[in-house]
């Protein structure tokens, strides 16, 4: 049976970026890029230009980066979005514009308020439009699952004709079905006339918990693009897991006729990385990439596994990056070493002083934890990740007090504005007395919505990472802290979140752009 290359298409940067609370800086978005670069993913969806100054400047910023996979950016059918993608690609060694519109009798009414034939106008003035900037256009039918078939064939035939070279049948709101999904995808193909021009693509939602499964289906019915995240990340459940999708098709290469260029070691380094800048941590039996994907409790697969590792294993932990998450470092490792493992993360640096300020930390944290993982670099890096965030807000002291029987305390002195406060409130426990002590100074109005605390290694001398999550007015802004002390860790992600606050660095809550 031969193979057919099948087109992965991650979407974590803009997609994944649409879970509340998951927004990302530049220099983290670069980070990410990075990583699945070396992943050697097809094709990275960095953001959607048009909309903010900063979706735009990182956009820019990956397209400028990337060199060995095509970057692509959002763009709604219109010139304005369109226009903002093709400039923030602009450097792109290899670039698409991906457009969208709506084509299901529901959106159209209610949402667009247009009749089908002004939808397909717009959709192939779109590509006319983005023809301008690139020969390599994506189309989208958004709420694909629940468009009228016969209408999904004239739009689709009209925009192929007009330039669009990949086509995409998104599963907007998760409601497809495996074998009803995949058969609309291998009837399109059959009954679109200039099919044959397009690769057909998928990009599936996971509110059925059957994103994977719906993706998988189209694969075996012609589909030769899978949209897809790392770890599933996405607007409300998720979208179909990059990793699950690959090792599917890599365990199960008897049932499906394609293969892809990922290099699957970089799998789970990209799933920590993704993890720490999000604060999303990973659920440990997650597939592939979930701490227990590969342990065994019970007596009977231990035994079995020792005796022989595919009888209760399909696949080895090393072939998805397990093993590249031993322990790498320590207190007595040099700066040349580290910096090499570092860059092996896919992380790099302009300058020695860059180096030498990353460098004094991890011999700070060297210092109270003998042993230094790959998680604790991720997270030594991201607590770096400040370039583009005025720092209003620093904490320059904390002390915490808890005593049974008494309520505790936190006393704080926060640099503001470049003048330092000192601060004192008590709570129902340490983080909450130190929340309210920066409440104190910062007067800032916010809700904090989420507080989530995950353990970065093991053991008790782990950096703990800690994300905050506040909302003001409609918006929402995801802070970010990593220290030993997890009393430390709160206060600073607590602080993070209020510079973005104030840096303007702001996602709507909830976000309904996309596809």
């Amino acid at each position: 049976m031969s193979k057919d290359q099948l087109i992965i298409f991650d979407t974590t940067l803009r997609d994944g970026e649409q879970s509340p609370g998951a927004s990302m800086t530049r220099d983290e978005k670069v980070h990410i890029a990075k990583m699945l670069e070396k992943m050697k993913v097809d094709v990275i969806e960095a953001g959607f230009a048009i909309a903010s100054p900063g979706d735009f400047a990182s956009v820019k910023a990956v397209a400028e980066t990337v060199k060995d996979s095509t970057v692509c950016s959002l763009a709604r059918a219109n010139d304005k979005d369109i226009d903002a993608a093709g400039e923030a690609l602009a450097q792109a060694k290899s670039a698409r514009i991906h457009t969208f519109i709506a084509t299901s009798p529901i959106h159209m009414k209610h949402k667009l308020r247009m009749e089908p034939e002004t939808v397909v106008e717009r959709a192939v003035a779109a590509i006319q439009r983005a023809s301008r900037y690139t020969d390599n256009i994506e189309f989208s039918c958004e709420d694909a699952s629940r468009s009228e078939f016969d209408f999904m064939c004239r739009i689709i035939e009209r925009v192929i004709d007009a330039g669009a070279t990949t086509i995409n049948i998104p599963d907007t709101v998760g409601y497809g079905e495996p074998n009803q999904y995949g058969d609309t995808i291998g009837r399109l193909i059959q009954n679109i006339a200039n099919a044959d021009k397009a690769i057909f693509s998928v990009h599936c939602h996971n509110d059925l918990g059957l994103a994977v499964a719906n993706s998988l289906s189209a694969v075996l019915q012609g589909a030769r693009q899978v949209e897809c995240t790392i770890n599933g990340l996405g607007e409300r459940a998720g979208n179909a897991s990059l990793e699950e999708v690959v090792m599917a098709l890599k365990t199960r290469h008897d049932v499906y006729p394609v293969e892809t260029a990922i290099d699957s070691s970089f799998i789970v380094p990209t799933s920590r990385l993704v993890s720490s800048i999000t604060g999303f941590p990973v659920q440990p039996n997650k597939a592939i990439v979930g701490a227990n994907a590969f342990a065994h409790e019970s007596g009977i697969h231990q035994d079995g596994v020792l005796k022989h590792r595919e009888t209760y294993e399909i696949m080895s932990a090393e072939s998805v990056g397990w093993a590249t998450n031993k322990l790498v470092l320590g207190k007595h490792s040099g700066r040349a070493a580290f910096k090499s493992r570092l860059e092996e993360l896919g992380y790099s640096f302009s300058e020695q002083a860059e180096v030498n300020e990353v460098f004094d930390r991890f011999k700070k944290l060297a210092d109270k934890k003998h042993e230094i993982f790959d998680e604790d670099l991720h997270a030594l890096m991201n607590e770096g990740c400040e370039s583009e965030i005025e720092q209003r807000y620093k904490l320059v002291y904390l002390d915490a007090s808890s005593r049974t029987g008494e309520e505790p305390s936190a006393e704080l002195v926060i640099n503001v504005n470049g003048q330092e406060q000192s601060t004192t409130a008590q709570g129902s426990g340490l983080v909450d007395a130190a929340f309210k002590a920066i409440e104190a100074v910062a007067n800032s109005g916010c809700e904090l919505t989420l507080y989530s605390v995950n353990a970065v290694t093991e053991g008790t001398d782990s950096i703990g990472g800690v994300s905050v999550r506040l909302e003001k007015d409609g918006y929402i802004v995801n802070g970010q802290g990593a220290n030993t002390d997890i009393i430390v860790a709160s206060a600073e992600a607590y602080l993070d979140a209020l510079n973005l606050m104030s840096s303007g660095l702001l996602k709507a809550h909830p976000q309904h752009q996309g596809v």
